[in-house]
């Protein structure tokens, strides 16, 4: 393995470590702490299977939890994926062009991902105003329409705008950052991609 490849694999796993940005930080700071919620998701389960068939008493809210805790999860996911650097990249061309192509790649990524986060961001708004105003403009959350009935319809929806537009930040904030780590590069220096 050659030298650079070496620097530029501990200089990537710098970067999956400790994220770009400050806000890529608490992102993964975040994330890892939410992780934990996939072992209570386990256990509250665990419980139902236990309830359910060996004292044929089966609760009305395990189901609804757990897919609303997964479902969370999955949503804060995206934002955790961004901060970490492992969103879908064709690393097949992206391993094999120059710091500066791959300065370039980077930034049409950033601006690409502003895009369609800006759009989804919209989508989301338009869900999540539905999802917590009735109409008339009255605070009325969805639910889900259960026996148990909770709010977790509008809770995700609004979860959902949230992280959007927090990835909206992120890829601001990594768009910067390209063009420092290009900028970086034109006056001779080293960048960290």
């Amino acid at each position: 393995m050659k030298a650079q490849d070496r620097i530029r694999e501990e200089e990537a796993h710098e970067v999956e470590q400790h994220g770009r940005t400050r806000l890529d930080r608490w992102i993964l700071w975040v994330g890892n702490l939410l992780s934990l919620l996939f072992v209570f998701t386990v256990a509250i389960s665990f419980f139902e299977i236990l309830m359910r068939y060996l004292f044929n008493s089966p609760t009305i809210w395990v189901h609804e939890s757990a897919a609303f805790i997964g479902g969370s999860l999955f949503v804060i996911g995206g934002a955790y994926a961004l901060a970490n650097n492992k969103h879908v990249r064709v690393v097949l061309i992206y391993d094999q062009v120059s710091s500066r192509a791959r300065c370039y790649l980077n930034i049409f990524h950033s601006l690409a991902g502003l895009v369609f986060a800006g759009m989804l961001a919209y989508g989301a708004w338009m869900m999540a105003s539905s999802a917590w105003l009735s109409p008339l403009g009255e605070l009325r959350l969805e639910r889900s329409g259960s026996a148990w009935n909770p709010a977790f319809p509008a809770l995700l929806k609004a979860l959902i705008l949230l992280v959007v537009c927090v990835m909206f930040v992120q890829f601001l904030l990594h768009l910067l950052d390209d063009f420092r780590q290009l900028g970086r590069l034109k006056r001779g220096g080293k960048a960290d991609v």
